[in-house]
């Protein structure tokens, strides 16, 4: 005779996040959020490259030997980084991103959100205190495993961990779900920024440039976003559905069937959303790139009333105009982030396929009358434009996984999404080599700074051509494809009791957790919104 023993879920499975009844699926998004804004500081970094150059000298950077091998410059104690060294931190932060999430994409279905998250933040705040002691000993090769590779990777399990949830809770709006969460990894850096930049003022001395105590800082109020939002993370169960919804009516470009994951991604669907989003980002992410000096190289003088080049204007004239970039660079943060909850929710009425349509269509035409723009000798429809670009650029990031969830289904889609993020590891380095080496070569060709872009311009657009068709290639996934679904009697004992009582309408219980919930994530958007805002206000004078 045997008997059969119970094993009670591990608090960090999938299982022990199954939503209760009384849940309110509103409580989700600030739980992505709070994830998203922490790991969104990986765009910036850049606000500790000039501190870190002169981590030794303090006052001034010590320039290292000219003869000092590239081995010896990782251990190197006595001299400062190069930024150039430390920028391959950005770039080990996008590869890794990519990677990660391509390879335990999988993983992270099975596993859950909950114990996904707390991955994801163990990596990225642990990687910053290998950060901080690699400032202190001073120690390259520290900073790149730190943030470059332990945070890169929590920044790929942080960024998927909560899209299949999202979109499983949000049948109704799966555009608008995405956007909302994907919206806070574009506006991490505006809250971080300006953070590091203070608490950096508050920690430096004689001696110190308060980088390393920084680092500190943040990975502990990281720690506490984002082990919050982890545990805030639940999934629905088995059949659940707002209250009031019903499915909509068939559309051959949204099925309600799931396709496995090692089999979707052997689909033409794949490969072709995979090269549309990469030549999106491709162009988005090299403009973003070149941002500031583009303003200041095309427009010169004109930022400040001059019909001066750039090159022939005085240290303080260029500090100014330095100044302006900034602002503008913090303009297109905001379309960055607008885009993607606005371009993702509007697509939940427009359909992906033709909201991409829109971003290849638009894009191809913005792009193309930039020099145009630029020679009109205003900036208004040169930064109007490359707004309207750049919100296209994160609106291709937040729509995509809603994309993803209309060709193969919502059960796999989270990874998926997480192979699919390799376009972007992709884009990362095509689109500013692309950039910065076409500039180089105008320049080397004899065209003056203010020209040194309009070929690139040209070139970019011809990316959007490339991948307009990729899109207009899309056809829904043929039925071989689909999954045979497994029957309710299968469901495994650990779910099984939950699953009998599954709640047929959305929860309306708990709305001050709900409000607070919202505050929590709110409030530090809304105040780096404000910055931004702030700093950015002055291009819209000139």
């Amino acid at each position: 005779m045997s008997a059969t023993i119970a094993v009670e879920p591990s608090f960090l499975s999938r299982e022990r996040t199954i939503a209760a009844p009384s849940f309110n699926r509103w409580l989700v998004p600030p739980a992505a959020l709070a994830i998203h804004l922490c790991i969104g500081m990986a765009y910036g970094f850049s606000v500790f490259w000039l501190p870190l150059s002169r981590a030794v000298g303090v006052s001034q950077p010590i320039a290292c030997p000219a003869e000092m091998g590239f081995l010896t410059s990782l251990v190197a104690t006595g001299c400062d980084w190069k930024i150039s060294q430390l920028g391959w931190m950005y770039t080990l932060f996008f590869v890794l991103l990519g990677c990660s999430a391509a390879i335990w994409g999988g993983w992270l279905e099975r596993a859950g959100p909950r114990k996904a998250g707390l991955v994801s933040a163990a990596c990225w705040c642990g990687g910053l205190l290998v950060s901080a002691l690699g400032v202190y000993t001073h120690q390259l090769w520290l900073l790149w495993l730190g943030s470059g590779v332990i945070g890169g990777i929590g920044l790929g399990l942080g960024y998927i961990s909560p899209v299949s949830t999202l979109i499983k809770w949000f049948p109704d709006r799966r555009g608008m779900a995405t956007g909302m969460a994907v919206m806070g990894f574009g506006g991490g850096a505006m809250i971080g920024a300006p953070l590091g930049d203070w608490l950096m003022r508050q920690f430096a001395t004689a001696s110190s440039v308060g980088v390393w105590q920084t680092f500190v800082a943040m990975a502990v109020i990281y720690a506490v976003f984002m082990v919050a939002g982890a545990l805030g993370y639940r999934v629905p169960r088995e059949g659940w559905r707002p209250a009031g919804w019903t499915p909509p009516a068939a559309n051959a470009m949204v099925s309600s069937k799931n396709v496995d994951l090692d089999v979707a991604t052997r689909t033409p669907q794949f490969w072709l959303i995979w090269a549309a989003l990469c030549l999106n980002v491709s162009a988005g992410i090299g403009v973003i790139g070149m941002a500031s000096p583009m303003l200041q190289e095309v427009f010169g003088g004109r930022l400040i009333g001059l019909d001066t080049p750039l090159a022939e204007l005085s240290a303080a004239q260029k500090t100014a105009i330095a100044a302006i970039a900034a602002g503008f660079t913090g303009l297109l943060s905001l379309c960055n982030i607008g885009g993607r909850l606005a371009w993702a929710t509007s697509s939940d009425k427009l359909g992906r396929k033709v909201t991409f349509a829109i971003f290849f269509a638009l894009g191809v035409a913005l792009y193309a009358a930039v020099p145009t723009f630029a020679g009109l000798g205003t900036t208004l429809f040169f930064v109007l434009a490359m707004g309207v670009i750049i919100s296209m650029y994160g609106g291709g990031f937040a729509t995509v996984p809603a994309y993803l969830a209309d060709m193969f289904g919502t059960k796999y889609v989270g990874a998926i999404h997480g192979r699919l993020l390799t376009a972007w590891a992709t884009a990362g380095i095509l689109g500013p080599v692309l950039v910065n080496y076409l500039r180089e070569y105008q320049l080397a060709s004899g065209l003056p700074a203010a020209q040194a872009y309009n070929q690139t311009m040209y070139i970019l657009a011809g990316l959007l051509v490339l991948g307009m068709i990729c899109n207009l290639l899309v056809r829904p996934v043929a039925a071989r494809h689909h999954m045979v679904e497994q029957k309710t009697s299968a469901v495994s004992q650990a779910e099984a009791p939950a699953l009998t009582q599954t709640p047929t309408a959305e929860a309306t219980t708990s709305p001050v957790l709900v409000v607070l919930a919202w505050a929590a994530v709110g409030v530090p958007l809304a105040a780096g919104v404000l910055i931004t805002l702030q700093k950015a206000v002055v291009i819209l004078l000139h």
